[in-house]
């Protein structure tokens, strides 16, 4: 959600500077992570907002299951931030705080994180040509996620922060589409 997003900013900004300053950017990248992962479980989404739930139990499970996946994050930091979302009523925003939370991480670290998504599997050669290929056009580090997704039914899909390049067959085929509409 673009609400969201704008919502997570100061959020995963106060997160990163805190996290920054204590040495702990993978703790913290971690520990927002599996927040975001407790928020977006089905039956967690369905106690956010609901009245009759209690919002520091809520603010305990959350903060409890991302302090068991994060490195030497201190507990009450973590519950302080969590009970801070509960309290504004962000809760829901925690996936979006932990992106860009995890979009200022790779900033400091000089690296770019990429998300490489093809309608067939992509051997560990191509990977590394593509790799290549981005570490020169951006000047950083890639790291590279490849997903595989047949509706594109060809070709793939690169996503880098803000840049999006579509050389799916899909995409195409859509643009043809319009194309003939007009």
């Amino acid at each position: 959600m673009a609400e969201n997003t704008a919502i997570a900013r100061p959020y995963a900004q106060a997160a990163f500077e805190l996290a920054r300053d204590a040495g702990q950017l993978a703790g913290w990248s971690d520990a927002l992570a599996a927040a975001a992962a407790v928020v977006a479980d089905p039956q967690v989404k369905a106690l956010i907002g609901a009245p009759a739930t209690d919002a520091e139990q809520l603010v305990g499970l959350i903060a409890g299951i991302a302090g068991q996946s994060s490195a030497g994050v201190p507990a009450d930091k973590l519950n302080n931030i969590v009970r801070l979302l509960s309290e504004n009523r962000r809760l829901a925003a925690l996936p979006e705080i932990s992106a860009a939370f995890d979009a200022l991480k790779a900033e400091t670290e000089n690296r770019v994180e990429v998300t490489l998504t093809a309608a067939s599997p992509v051997d560990e050669a191509q990977q590394a040509r593509i790799v290549s290929a981005l570490q020169q056009r951006f000047g950083r580090d890639v790291s590279l996620t490849v997903e595989l997704d047949e509706t594109l039914i060809g070709g793939a899909r690169l996503r880098a922060d803000d840049l999006v390049i579509d050389g799916s067959v899909r995409a195409n085929l859509d643009r043809l589409s319009s194309v003939l509409a007009n």
